[in-house]
């Protein structure tokens, strides 16, 4: 089987190869592909893989399978993959601790109101200060708080197992788009919320979950923390209840658009010029601890061995 890595870039520069490498007979690494570059990339190619490369109709004539560096697969035209017997794989599970963590850091870090007390440490409160320490800004303990969580697959349980381990009290909400009656709708959690979690898809029953229709619904020392998928939540009706201090804290890992080549307001409302909100923003980068990213070359090599023994 010959192969080609379509976009190594996008998963580091200290990624070992080499697992894929001894599952395959030929393997060839771009870091990046563009449209114009990939139907000559992947000719005389029987195995693409690929992270985040478009791979439609017009480049799968000759393929054997195809494999995704993640666990989304909206970049692959699985209709027409289908239609053609190319198996697509893909690899789940394999970033849960990395993101877990980003997670609880977040969370951590909007509880002791980081953002807030890091803007005045710069501008120099702390020197200035008549006693020795700042109390600008009230702090909340996360014993005894209720986090709701959205999304109860591994991560979520995950997030759950290590938020317990700081005497946090867990709700699983309902899954949205489900008649589901052992667990709360997600509009009836939130209202008793003093942090909420994302760990969702996004579908078209999760799109904007957290909108202006429930934003009312959250108390308001609520803290929200997404790193699922940018567009879960509208961002931009959250953002304006943090703002009014209708809430009291939000913290993202994912935007709508990645990158965000056009800007977005949450990134507006960083600059040092603005008003200093309880905000952190992070670039998509909770799943890129190198054992996270190794994992989903060594699950790739997995997939592939299973697909050449299928052949064999």
């Amino acid at each position: 089987m010959k192969a080609v890595i379509l976009d190594a870039d996008t998963m580091g520069s200290d990624i070992n190869w080499e697992p894929i490498a001894n599952a395959v007979t030929t393997l060839n690494i771009y870091d990046r592909t563009s449209p114009a570059e990939l139907l000559d990339r992947v000719k005389d190619i029987d195995l693409v893989i690929t992270n985040k490369v478009v791979i439609s109709a017009a480049v799968m004539a000759n393929l054997k399978g195809i494999f995704v560096l993640a666990t989304g697969t909206n970049n692959i035209d699985l209709v027409e993959a289908r239609q053609r017997n190319i198996p697509v794989f893909n690899v789940a599970n394999y970033g849960t601790q990395s993101v877990a963590q980003h997670t609880l850091m977040l969370i951590l870090a909007l509880a002791a109101r980081l953002p807030l007390y890091q803007r005045d440490i710069a501008k120099g409160a702390w020197n200035l200060s008549k006693n020795f320490c700042l109390m600008t800004h009230a702090t909340s303990e996360l014993f005894g708080k209720k986090l709701v969580i959205v999304g109860q697959g591994t991560l979520g349980k995950a997030v759950a197992k290590l938020a317990e381990a700081f005497g946090v009290s867990v709700v699983f909400t309902a899954r949205p788009g489900t008649a589901e009656s052992r667990r709360p709708s997600f509009n009836e959690a939130i209202k008793t919320a003093d942090i909420i979690s994302f760990h969702c898809p996004l579908t078209d029953d999760t799109h904007h979950l957290l909108n202006k229709e429930n934003i009312h619904l959250l108390k308001r020392d609520c803290l929200v923390v997404n790193c699922s998928r940018g567009g879960v939540i509208d961002e931009i009706i959250v953002l304006n209840a943090l703002v009014q201090k209708n809430i009291a804290g939000l913290a993202v890992d994912v935007l709508p658009v990645e990158p965000p080549l056009n800007g977005h307001p949450l990134l507006d409302a960083l600059d040092v010029s603005c008003v200093p909100l309880n905000l952190i923003v992070t670039p998509h980068n909770a799943w890129i601890s190198p054992e996270a990213r190794q994992t989903i070359v060594n699950l790739t090599a997995a997939n592939i061995h299973d697909l050449v023994n299928s052949h064999s």
